[in-house]
């Protein structure tokens, strides 16, 4: 009888990683473009010294300066109140407070937009909660278009952009709430419910109260931020690099002037407590102009549009966008003839 040796055999270890993969690129982190940023800019410091110190790029620098330095407070306070407004007012307490009558219940969230400070970047999800606790959808889409372009924050920075004429915290006021109220109805009318997706959960949800509140914080000032500093770069490069012919020609021309400044107000989507600011610095254009882009800006915007696909469908967005970007055009207009 033969006799095996049942020793465990040791096999070499194999190489876990597939031997015919590449390896993975390098990732570029934003420690490392920093420091790439820096050490350009020490071996071509007299060329940037150079290009800085031109009359162009001093006034651009000066009206670059000016409008974050005025809109940041605004912007920061803002944020705070709607996280706060976002995370610790229950949804049902908006559903108490309205009417129950879909007629009634419009101006009356209309009306709560101006006393409930917040953000686009929060007026959205506070919109998609309620509509989940049961609010009519007529009532929760004014609240979302009036909070971010008629709350105490908005108002206070539009008066303090617009000092010689405070008539144009009046004109934003009424013209946005006027678009609200007529978008709620409209939406009650013809609006159908296969064309709005039921909202998700807040990404927030089943967190603690302190950790949603500065997650909230934390994005709104990070995506609000950042659409502050390309709104003000904008702003800075109409006013030292455009010729002065181009926009005296589109100024001067009314028709031309509002839409102008109604698309310009959807690209460069700026957070609502900040666009008083930019809005204030475009002094080639008439007010009634300049009331558009604040009435146009804070309901309808590149980001805004995203958030309301993502919260309610693209089937929503797609309709409710250019009902909205017509409205509030043709409010801005109306109003600023009554008013301004």
């Amino acid at each position: 009888m033969a006799v095996t040796d049942k020793a465990p055999r040791h096999d070499p270890p194999r190489d876990k990683t597939p031997r015919d993969e590449p390896p993975a690129p390098p990732r570029l982190s934003s420690p490392l473009v920093l420091t790439l940023v820096l050490v350009l800019l020490v071996l071509f410091q007299s060329p940037v010294r150079r290009a800085l110190s031109a009359p162009v790029m001093q006034s651009w620098t000066t009206v670059f300066v000016a409008v974050v330095l005025q809109a940041l407070p605004f912007l920061v306070l803002g944020v705070l109140l709607s996280a706060a407004i976002a995370v610790y007012v229950p949804p049902s307490f908006f559903a108490r407070a309205l009417p129950s009558r879909p007629a009634l219940a419009v101006p009356v969230a209309g009306v709560a937009g101006a006393v409930l400070p917040g953000c686009e970047c929060a007026s959205v999800p506070v919109a998609g909660a309620l509509v989940r606790r049961g609010v009519t959808p007529a009532a929760a889409l004014a609240f979302l278009l009036s909070a971010p372009a008629i709350n105490p924050i908005v108002l206070t920075a539009t008066a303090v952009a617009f000092p010689r004429n405070p008539e144009m915290v009046v004109a934003r006021f009424a013209a946005s709430l006027l678009v609200a109220c007529a978008m709620g109805w409209l939406w009650q009318r013809v609006g159908r419910t296969d064309w709005m997706r039921p909202p998700a959960h807040a990404h927030h949800e089943g967190q603690t109260k302190g950790a949603a509140f500065w997650d909230a914080v934390r994005h709104d000032v990070m995506h609000a931020g950042g659409f502050l500093v390309v709104g003000a770069m904008a702003a800075a490069t109409l006013k030292a690099v455009a010729p002065e012919s181009w926009l005296r020609t589109a100024a001067d021309n009314p028709v031309i002037a509002v839409l102008a400044l109604s698309v310009l107000a959807v690209v460069l989507s700026i957070c609502s407590e900040a666009d008083a600011f930019v809005a204030a610095s475009l002094t080639q254009f008439s007010l009634t102009a300049r009331l558009a882009f604040l009435v146009v800006g804070p309901m309808i915007d590149l980001k805004l549009f995203a958030m309301q696909a993502g919260t309610f469908g693209r089937a929503f967005a797609l309709r409710f966008a250019p009902m909205t970007f017509v409205l509030a055009i043709a409010s801005a207009v109306l109003t600023g003839a009554v008013l301004l």
